[in-house]
């Protein structure tokens, strides 16, 4: 075995802190990591900046082109959140994986192509900004596009996420509009791979949603986002554990958006704003996955408390 070297930069306490819990509790089938990965707040947290220096001087490209290497060195799974906004390319695909080591797990969230009903009005979307989306829910686009060319990949993806962001009355009239198209999308899928669905309509919660979900061994993802129920509240829920696996997104503090979040916690150093609900209900998680051996992927978004290995380290202080 190599020694370690006079000049290796030390190893930050919650990095090595998090080695040690976040291994035990995935020995478990308990996986904890983060939404993305590619910080540079972490540098000297979770990365080592010398890792990064070319030609004398942080690189920035270089690490954001090799830092998933580093990052599972510490986590075990991360969700790769960027699949939202395209569908990637084979060759991308091949470098991530190529890349990545391949003991870490993924779960992706699967391209707004197949999630929104309507566009929304950014002009980022252009001429389709305000249109209803003619892919909405379409499988077949789905296996194609995403599901195919992860096909040789599918043992490191622990599941697929499905994020429908808040869906208007007049897009969507009603809980039984949303589920006949869920029922049927759902109905064409192969089954040998885990999903999960992730929901921005609190008036959802209902019954039938989780019996659909419950149906197709699909997961709802507890979710703590903007105007979702917290998620203690969720826990309270009847039914809310849909699947044989839990999937939960620690995102945001109930009440606060998106980029209120970013403006207040970038660059995301440090924990700004503890938050003991989101906490407790993390360990209630952890916990009942441990009671029952079940499955859970559990990630944590910068947004939620300003830094998430520093949330991570401290819902897992007395795991």
């Amino acid at each position: 075995m190599a020694m370690p070297s006079l000049f290796d930069a030390p190893v930050s306490p919650i990095r090595a802190r998090l080695q040690t819990k976040l291994a035990s509790l995935a020995a478990q089938q308990i996986y904890l990591g983060t939404s993305s990965w590619k910080y540079e707040g972490w540098l000297g947290q979770i990365f080592t900046e010398d890792r990064y220096i070319t030609r004398g001087k942080f690189s920035r490209k270089m690490f954001e082109e090799q830092c998933i290497a580093e990052y599972a060195e510490v986590f075990p799974i991360v969700c790769g959140d960027f699949a939202f906004y395209q569908f990637p390319t084979q060759s991308f695909w091949e470098k991530l994986f190529t890349t990545a080591p391949p003991k870490l797990r993924w779960a992706f969230k699967v391209p707004e192509e197949i999630t929104v009903k309507q566009w929304p009005g950014h002009a980022r979307y252009g001429a389709r900004a305000g249109l209803e989306n003619e892919n909405f829910l379409n499988a077949d686009l789905f296996k194609g596009a995403f599901l195919n060319p992860l096909t040789p990949y599918k043992d490191r993806i622990s599941t697929m996420i499905f994020e429908f962001g808040t869906i208007s009355k007049k897009t969507m009239p009603n809980l039984d509009a949303f589920l006949s198209q869920v029922n049927k999308f759902l109905s064409e899928l192969p089954d040998n791979w885990r999903y999960s669905i992730e929901i921005r309509n609190p008036e959802f919660l209902e019954p039938d949603y989780f019996s659909c979900l419950r149906s197709y061994n699909v997961a709802h993802v507890l979710n703590a986002w903007t105007r979702m129920p917290e998620l203690g509240i969720q826990l309270q829920m009847d039914d809310i554990f849909t699947a044989d696996f839990t999937v939960v997104r620690a995102l945001l503090k109930y009440g606060r958006t998106y980029e209120s979040a970013v403006k207040s916690f970038e660059p995301y150093k440090s924990v700004q704003e503890e938050n003991p609900a989101a906490r407790d209900a993390l360990k209630a998680i952890l916990a009942r996955a441990q009671r029952i051996k079940q499955p859970a992927f559990v990630f944590v978004n910068n947004r939620l408390e300003g830094n998430a290995p520093g949330t991570i380290d401290a819902v897992t202080e007395l795991i």
